[in-house]
C-alpha cells in the first residue's frame, strides 16, 4: 500500500507539477473555447445545408457527415498536423489540433441539429409563414430554438465528448493536460501527476453528466 502511495499519490511529486499541470489546463480550456463555438456554427451550416432541396449540396452534406464521423480522431489530427506541411500549409500545433477538431465535431454536432430541426412539426413552420415571416426569420426564431431545446442534452453530451478528445492532442506536442502531466511524469518519475490529471477531467465533467442526466429527465417528462 505504501507502494502504491508513493508511486500514484505522491503529495510531494503534486506540489512539484502542478504549475505544469495547470498550465496544460488552461491551454485545455483555451483549445475548448476554440473548438466547441467552431463546432457548433459548422454544425450549425450543416444542419442548414442538409434541409437544402438541392440534391447535390445535400450529396456533399451526407459524404462530409459520414467520412468525418467514420475518420478516427487521432488518425485526422495526424494527417493534418503532419500532412498539410507537405502542401506547405504549416497551422502550427494549435490551429492543426482545432481544424482537425472542427471537421470531427461539426459532423457530430450537424447530425444532431439536423435530428432537432426535423423534430419540429411541419405546422409550425407553415404557421410562421403565414404570419410574414421569411424562410430565414422562421428558421431563426422559430425553428431553431425549439430545435436546440429539443436536442440539448445530446449537445451538451457531445460537448463533453470533445472535451474529452483534446486529450488526443498531446500526440502533436501541444502542452494541454494530459500532455503536461506526461512531461511531468517524464521528470519526476512517478505517476501522480497522471493522477492528478484525470481527477482534474472527472471534476470537470461529473458535474456536467449529471446534468445531461437531468436535462433527459426533464425532457422526457
Amino acid at each position: 500500500m505504501e507502494a502504491l502511495i508513493r508511486g500514484f499519490f505522491n503529495f510531494d511529486i503534486l506540489a512539484q507539477a502542478w504549475p505544469i499541470l495547470l498550465a496544460g489546463f488552461w491551454m485545455t480550456l483555451l483549445l475548448t473555447l476554440a473548438v466547441v463555438p467552431l463546432g457548433f456554427a459548422g454544425g450549425l451550416a450543416v444542419a442548414l445545408a442538409s434541409t437544402t432541396k438541392n440534391f447535390f449540396v445535400r450529396a456533399a452534406v451526407v459524404g462530409y457527415v459520414d467520412l468525418f464521423r467514420a475518420f478516427p480522431p487521432l488518425v485526422l489530427l495526424m494527417l493534418v498536423a503532419y500532412g498539410l506541411p507537405f502542401l506547405d500549409i504549416r497551422l502550427g500545433a494549435f490551429g492543426s489540433v482545432a481544424l482537425a477538431f472542427f471537421l470531427n465535431t461539426s459532423s457530430y454536432y450537424g447530425e444532431i441539429l439536423r435530428a432537432g430541426i426535423e423534430s419540429v412539426p411541419r405546422g409550425q413552420l407553415e404557421a410562421a409563414r403565414s404570419t410574414g415571416l421569411s424562410a430565414l426569420q422562421t428558421m431563426a426564431w422559430v425553428v431553431l430554438p425549439q430545435a436546440v431545446r429539443n436536442v440539448l442534452p445530446d449537445l451538451v453530451s457531445n460537448t463533453v465528448e470533445v472535451v474529452k478528445l483534446t486529450s488526443i492532442a498531446s500526440v502533436v506536442a501541444l502542452p494541454e493536460l494530459l500532455y503536461s502531466a506526461d512531461m511531468a511524469r517524464s521528470v519526476t518519475f512517478n505517476s501522480s501527476p497522471i493522477v492528478l490529471a484525470a481527477a482534474i477531467y472527472l471534476a470537470l465533467l461529473l458535474p456536467v453528466v449529471r446534468l445531461i442526466s437531468r436535462l433527459e429527465r426533464r425532457i422526457a417528462a
